[in-house]
């Protein structure tokens, strides 16, 4: 993640993260790849987490550099032979200059010192290539999950969020990347969860240890079991889709 003044420390959340946040549709990875080839030989994932995007990209760049300010996060990190993961600030990658076809972030941009960001954008992109940050809202989902996560969402957490969560909010149209704007397919994150995995996401928002140092109180049992109801029972599981938000831009 970011050292920017609002960052939440989610090394508080790494293991969950890790297996709770959904991925990535495989048409997101080979629409970066078409727009970048026949370059492919280095992919940037700025603010990794635990590597879901970097995983996607890995199938297919030669090499794949994930970095993150939290070395919990990568602990929790699938493996990959062209995955090389590195603790370090998004704004301050230790890339060499011009050395990156593709770059990207996935639901991460909010918490980075932006200015600062793009900046390293332009250091360490190559001329003519990509750089892309992408990102879902947690409360934006099929029914009737949505109306479940949306008053969970801006009910019980909204009053302990921090400015930046407003980008997410905004579907990232205020992430200006550098370069030429590119348009992106229409995409979405599907999963198949239950009540229980749903609750495993919801533990891994970035407010919910807020929540719970000021009020003493877990939020996230009651909303798995509003989650069973609605589902019609715990072991239940539904097919679900998060619409995403992309922003691209060529350099």
């Amino acid at each position: 993640m970011s050292d920017a003044p609002g960052a939440p420390d989610f090394s508080l959340v790494a293991k969950d993260y890790a297996a709770g946040r959904p991925g990535y549709p495989e048409e997101l990875f080979d629409w970066l790849a078409a727009t970048v080839a026949p370059a492919r030989a280095l992919a940037w994932d700025a603010a990794t987490g635990s590597g879901q995007a970097a995983w996607g990209l890995a199938h297919r760049f030669d090499r794949v550099i994930a970095t993150d300010v939290s070395g919990e996060q990568l602990r929790h990190a699938r493996p990959h032979p062209r995955i090389d993961y590195r603790v370090a600030r998004s704004e301050a990658s230790g890339l060499p200059d011009a050395s990156v076809d593709l770059a990207v972030s996935a639901a991460a941009a909010h918490w980075f010192d932006l200015p600062r960001y793009y900046d390293e954008l332009r250091r360490v992109v190559r001329p003519g290539g990509v750089a892309v940050a992408w990102t879902y809202h947690v409360a934006h989902v099929d029914p009737p999950l949505d109306a479940i996560l949306w008053r969970f969402y801006k009910d019980v957490l909204g009053p302990y969020y921090p400015p930046n969560v407003r980008l997410v909010d905004e579907r990232f149209a205020g992430i200006q990347l550098p370069g030429r704007e590119l348009t992106a397919p229409a995409l979405h994150s599907t999963v198949r969860w239950s009540a229980r995995q749903v609750a495993q996401f919801a533990a891994t928002w970035s407010t919910v240890p807020a929540y719970i140092a000021a009020t003493h109180t877990n939020p996230i049992p009651d909303l798995e079991a509003t989650v069973a109801t609605a589902f019609g029972g715990p072991d239940v599981v539904r097919e679900l889709h998060f619409p995403l938000y992309v922003r691209a831009a060529r350099l």
